[in-house]
């Protein structure tokens, strides 16, 4: 069985009274940053924070009265877990959900209080996976897979279908692609409809499984790799979703870490939008122009915002760093007194705020009568860091950045 255009329309008719019309607003900003047409479709704002609701939830309701009864089991480290507690609890369906020990609390704690009960198995998703299957095979219940199976992958590609009506003249779409459930779905749903418009998938490059599928002509386990899109972290490529990845999808990108970061500062700044890594890389394509697209009105998957608060909190950092909107510097000035007010004057000056100091007496090879200061500035930019680092060395002050 393949999915097929009907089947994502009845998943679509089935499951619309239950999944919020996320909007696909354009964005003036991020057209001109990225030189094309950008609608973002917000998925980040269902129930649950993602588009995972979609997929779970036609399968749920797909379900027959015997396994209901018996209940079901997934395996996940987040949106798909809160996606299934969130649903089945609803219909009263008992739930359980397998995540890797590694899974942030947060997480954890979110699908507990949707109604699921959780168990904590395996380093990665691979190992809870194992131990889900084990367990429904053991106890009867119905194995709800994340992407691999038609229903779940007819009810993510109702997106496509909301994106042709919500965007008349749409001339492209960039999808997030883990294993490849979302992407199957949308592009079904897109090019049955309109082969014109071109599908453009976006993996993380430490996990591009579905990339090596495609070069391989079938699903390859690749090495594991921590990556900041916990949420498209998948080994393996599904063996359902590459023939509609290789029958429908135009072109594949990467984007690494950094460029994922940025996406997500961007879309907080920018857009005042919350989104996971995950739900961040199709932007980051963009942003960095990957693709081949040229000023065309592409709709970007904005597909998750469940992001760790803590993690979020270094991605602003580490943006604001590669942004040159914070620096750290290391100065060296004679050890006396007036000599740190002098210094901080120049920085004043300059307009560059101090964030942070460390003053150090007895490392970084100081000569006895002198010292050393790290500061922590917010900055305007490059340039600005520049202005700064002349007017330091004008006034006789040794300095470096330290990265």
């Amino acid at each position: 069985m393949s999915v097929t255009l009907n089947d994502v329309q009845a998943a679509r008719q089935r499951i619309r009274d239950f999944i919020y019309l996320s909007p696909a607003t354009q964005s003036a900003a991020l057209s001109q940053m990225t030189g094309q047409q950008v609608y973002l479709k917000l998925d980040n704002l269902q129930r649950t924070g993602a588009f995972k609701e979609r997929g779970a939830l036609n399968k749920i309701l797909l379900l027959s009265d015997a396994e209901k009864q018996r209940g079901v089991i997934a395996a996940s480290a987040g949106n798909h877990a809160q996606a299934v507690a969130h649903h089945s609890t609803q219909r009263g369906i008992r739930s359980r959900i397998v995540m890797p020990l590694t899974t942030p609390l947060v997480k954890v704690s979110s699908t507990t209080n949707f109604g699921a009960e959780v168990v904590l198995h395996g380093a990665n998703y691979d190992e809870a996976c194992a131990e889900a299957i084990r367990m429904s095979e053991a106890e009867g219940l119905t194995f709800l897979h994340p992407f691999d199976d038609e229903q779940v992958i007819a009810g993510q590609g109702s997106i496509g279908l909301e994106l042709i009506d919500q965007i008349p003249g749409l001339e492209a779409v960039v999808v997030p692609i883990g294993g490849g459930g979302l992407i199957g779905g949308v592009a079904c749903a897109i090019k049955e409809s309109n082969p014109k418009i071109r599908v453009i998938g976006v993996q993380t490059e430490r996990l591009p499984s579905m990339l090596r599928a495609a070069e391989k002509g079938e699903p390859v386990t690749i090495a594991a790799e921590a990556t900041v899109a916990d949420g498209i972290a998948v080994r393996r490529a599904g063996e359902k979703t590459l023939p509609l990845v290789q029958r429908y999808v135009d072109e594949m990108v990467t984007v690494d870490e950094e460029e994922i970061a940025k996406a997500i500062l961007v879309l907080l700044e920018r857009e005042k939008t919350l989104a996971e890594g995950a739900g961040a890389v199709a932007l980051a394509s963009l942003l960095q122009h990957k693709t081949s697209l040229k000023n065309k009105k592409t709709a970007v998957l904005v597909c998750g915002g469940n992001i760790d608060v803590s993690l979020l909190a270094r991605i602003i950092e580490r943006g604001l760093v590669k942004d040159g909107r914070r620096t750290r510097l290391r100065i060296h000035l004679v050890d006396r007194p007036g000599s740190l007010v002098n210094l901080t004057h120049i920085i004043a000056d300059a307009r560059a705020n101090i964030v942070q100091t460390s003053h150090d007496r007895a490392y970084y090879g100081v000569s006895l009568g002198d010292t050393v200061i790290d500061f922590t500035l917010e900055t305007r930019g490059a340039e600005h860091i520049s202005e700064i680092g002349r007017l330091l060395t004008e006034a006789g002050y040794r300095h470096e950045r330290i990265d």
